[in-house]
């Protein structure tokens, strides 16, 4: 099943726009999309193939980690993550 995972790493400074399109860059091959330009953190959600939402949440996580790895941002810590299954999302939109 295809999960779409929310994940936020809260650190010590401001980012720039700069670090926030090189981790818009790295997560883009993860059907991803980033965040944080301005806030003291950095954040992205994509998509991954998991068999439950654990399992996708740390395969995430494994993922973020290598993509925040390709930037100049510090490894900060996660402190948000999130999971939808992208059936759970289309269910909320069926009347």
């Amino acid at each position: 099943m295809r999960y779409s995972i929310s994940l936020a790493a809260e650190g010590d400074r401001e980012t720039t726009l700069e670090e926030i399109v090189e981790l818009a860059d790295a997560v883009a091959p993860l059907e991803g999309i980033a965040t944080g330009m301005g806030t003291m953190g950095y954040g992205a959600q994509i998509v991954v193939e998991a068999d439950s939402s654990d399992e996708a949440v740390e395969i995430a996580l494994e993922r973020f980690a290598a993509a925040v790895a390709r930037t100049s941002l510090p490894a900060w810590p996660v402190a948000y993550a999130e999971s939808i299954a992208e059936d759970d999302d289309f269910e909320d939109e069926i009347p």
